[in-house]
């Protein structure tokens, strides 16, 4: 930068000469002050052996001034070094400086600033001593006087200082654009050539990362091209900008802390999205300057699996708030998104019911791997660990009249988020992702212990198997919220579908205001304390009524004490069973317990007419409802009807309908539905013909098709009478569980009577 050369701004004096002293003032230089043109103590010398044509001037004032004449212009961003060369010829040896006279816009002088420069006394006569001083509108390093922006011209020249008397010759006064030794100053940036940085790609250049971040001090850091090789971890404190590329080992960090997005990352890694994702992910987990990784909107193509744990090789738990937000997650065409399928056979024990020992092959086993076998496992078990050694497989869940050895296949799904690395994970958070798995990889799976993650705003579109997989207890207190899940078997009868959305092992789950299209299920919970609200699930499709409906929630738990509620259950239904029980005929406790279903909008189209919106699936013997609220809900089906919106499938086991408890239906709404239920079951009967024993029919309309427990009250509704039309304010009785299907009751009087009554029966106890 030279103001000269590039806007032809003139700077430089002239030089000086017999006929031009009249330029140089004795003062300060402005219009109307005394020159050396007529000063008797002061003459041109036209040859000097140093300096060819200069002045020569007898000190004989205090602070002898020599000033230019013409306005020198002040300009900002731009910086004059004025340099003179000065010898001492006779008399006392003054000292010499040099200075200035500051004017502003309307011609006056600029107070509060200083003038001078530094102060070099001359000691030898004949010696050439240079002086020079810096001036400029800036207040930087180096800058002798700073005159600020009122400053728009000044006057240059010397002061001779000290004694009078002394005789100096002075060279002609250089004032010259100096702006490029501050560049590096003005400039926003420093590069990291400027401090070592090779750029080969071979040559470790983290020391010179470090001194150009250390330089900074505020400004940017320019990668500027070439590929340099980091050996180490980096932090960098200051703003980066990357034209070239970085490469690292894969335990290396780097942290950008002033830069902590990927897009950024990106630059670094020269486009590599996938790498950069993971050293991005390492920073963050390394990191406390940052809560979060912004992707910036970006899309990153994945070519496999994302091991979240082996990126981030130097933490296997982590328990602080860190969240990934804002970007999608592309899953590119690659066999790497193959299931790892794996059979072998293993023994299963009730009296050890996480277990699976004397498994076979089991060093092909990965953690995560779906287990199946043709009996006696569940929905959704995992293998939560490996104990190679051993022989045995941990699960995430027992299994259900599995007694003895068999066959098992262990399918080890792809997840474009594998959080199985880590031995716990909490608070980790993702916001606003969309996870295209492109109908091959999964979506995320998460590790064997963790409490309280978050999974919010993200959208998991055309899962190949699953949406959020449990393995464990690292779904405990997990936040699932305005989530959508598409799968892309919406051509696919509902019975044929194999995707499942969410699964969730452990207690205290929330899953709210999510939308779910079209998979097998929507979310099995085998944890207590679940809450599943706002949501609408949506499994229809397919061959009308050839099409069977599945599970849309399924509580695999007995005492689950759950609230399903304010959901939209769309052509699916909740089933509440415990295959996750060894021993599944039950001998006592709770039973199956603390449902509760409530104000749901719960749809069906063109189904069969045994189609229910809730189903209990009891495996084993002996089983009752001890504790079940279904309350406010809206049951409706188009297209046809279904005998009623609740029943017991018994194809795994058997109930005990005698021994229900605390069961309330109550306020719901049925359209097309045959029977609609109800517990307590209010009835009114009319009784036309005197009759000692009245039978009153319950139409089986009791949950479940119960048997007539108890009545709660009868109630006359008109005028009790017996054959000869008298009134009989008799006090009837009732006897509960009448008829083969034990679902009437008999209202006893002591003689024939007829009349109109409503009565109140409850199904439980």
């Amino acid at each position: 930068m030279n103001k000269a050369i590039t806007d032809g701004v003139v700077f430089m004096p002239p030089a000086f000469s017999a006929g031009n002293l009249g330029q140089w003032s004795q003062a300060n230089g402005v219009p109307g002050s005394d020159t050396y043109a007529s000063l008797a103590t002061a003459a041109f010398v036209p040859a000097d052996q140093d300096f060819g044509g200069c002045l020569e001037i007898q000190k004989t004032a205090g602070t002898q001034k020599l000033r230019y004449m013409g306005q020198t212009p002040i300009l900002a961003g731009c910086y004059l070094r004025v340099t003179a060369r000065v010898k001492a010829i006779a008399g006392s040896l003054p000292s010499v400086r040099i200075a200035g006279w500051a004017g502003n816009a309307s011609g006056n002088a600029v107070s509060g600033i200083t003038t001078f420069g530094e102060s070099v006394a001359l000691s030898t006569y004949g010696d050439v001593v240079e002086i020079s001083a810096i001036v400029g509108v800036g207040s930087r390093s180096g800058v002798d006087m700073v005159w600020g922006t009122e400053a728009v011209y000044g006057h240059f020249g010397i002061d001779l200082t000290g004694q009078n008397g002394g005789v100096v010759r002075v060279d002609d006064i250089v004032i010259e654009d100096v702006t490029n030794f501050f560049l590096r100053d003005l400039m926003n940036w420093v590069d990291v050539r400027d401090f070592g940085a090779v750029g080969d790609g071979v040559t470790n250049d983290s020391a010179a990362f470090v001194a150009a971040d250390d330089a900074a001090d505020g400004r940017r850091i320019l990668v500027s091209n070439g590929t340099y090789r980091l050996n180490s971890s980096i932090t960098l404190d200051n703003r980066v900008q990357f034209e070239g590329t970085v490469t690292m080992p894969d335990d290396a960090i780097l942290s950008l802390t002033k830069d902590f997005s990927l897009p950024t990352y990106i630059d670094a890694f020269g486009g590599d999205e996938e790498t950069a994702f993971k050293k991005a992910l390492q920073s963050l987990l390394n990191n406390a300057d940052h809560e979060s990784l912004d992707l910036g909107g970006r899309r990153v193509s994945v070519y496999g699996p994302i091991d979240v744990q082996a990126a981030v090789p130097n933490r296997t738990t982590y328990a602080q708030r860190r969240v990934i937000r804002n970007g999608q997650l592309r899953a590119e065409s690659s066999s790497n998104w193959n299931p790892t399928v794996v059979t072998s056979q293993a023994r299963y024990a009730a009296n050890n019911p996480w277990r699976l020992t004397n498994v076979t092959n089991i060093a092909n086993i990965q953690v995560g791997s779906l287990v199946e076998a043709n009996d006696g496992v569940g929905r959704e078990i995992y293998v939560k660990q490996v104990n190679v050694a051993a022989q045995e497989i941990t699960l995430s869940q027992p299994l259900s009249r599995a007694e003895g050895t068999q066959n098992y296949t262990f399918t080890r799904f792809k997840y474009m988020l594998d959080f199985t690395g880590f031995d716990r994970l909490n608070v980790f958070e993702l916001e606003g992702i969309e996870f295209q798995c492109g109908e091959a990889a999964s979506g995320m799976i998460l590790p064997r212990l963790g409490t309280v993650n978050v999974v919010r705003n993200c959208v998991f579109n055309r899962p190949g198997n699953r949406g959020i997989t449990s393995i464990g207890d690292g779904c405990q207190g997990i936040l699932i919220d305005h989530c959508q899940f598409i799968s892309y078997e919406g051509g696919e009868v509902p019975q044929d579908r194999h995707t499942v959305a969410i699964n969730a092992n452990a207690n205290d789950v929330k899953i709210r205001n999510c939308r779910a299209s079209q998979f097998r299920h929507f979310a099995v919970i085998s944890g207590t304390h679940t809450i599943i609200t706002g949501n609408h699930f949506f499994q229809g499709g397919g061959a009308g009524i050839n099409a069977l409906r599945t599970a849309g929630i399924v509580i695999a738990v007995r005492a689950c004490n759950a609230q399903i509620s304010g959901n939209y259950i769309d052509n699916c239904f909740i089933e509440w069973t415990n295959e996750r029980e060894p021993e599944p005929n039950h001998t006592g406790g709770f039973g199956f317990a603390g449902l509760s279903i409530t104000n749901n909008v719960m749809l069906c189209s063109e189904v069969s007419q045994w189609f229910s919106s809730i189903v209990w699936k009891p495996f084993g013997t002996g089983h009752i409802i001890n504790g079940l609220n279904v309350s406010g809900n809206t049951f409706r089906c188009v297209g046809g009807t279904i005998f009623r919106a609740e029943r017991i499938d018994t194809s795994e086991g058997a109930v005990l309908k005698g021994s229900m408890k605390a069961i309330y239906f109550t306020g719901n709404t049925y359209h097309n539905i045959v029977s609609g239920a109800a517990n307590p079951l209010l009835i009114k009967h009319s009784q036309n013909t005197a009759e000692g024993v009245w039978e009153i029919e319950t139409d089986n309309r009791l949950p479940f098709e119960g048997y007539a427990k108890e009545v709660e009250s009868l109630v006359s509704r008109s005028r009790p009478r017996n054959e000869a039309n008298v009134t009989r304010n008799h006090f009837p009785y009732a006897n509960v569980e009448q008829g083969g299907q034990k679902d009437r009751i008999h209202v006893v009087w002591p003689e024939p009577m007829q009349g109109d009554v409503t009565v109140n029966i409850r199904m439980d106890k």
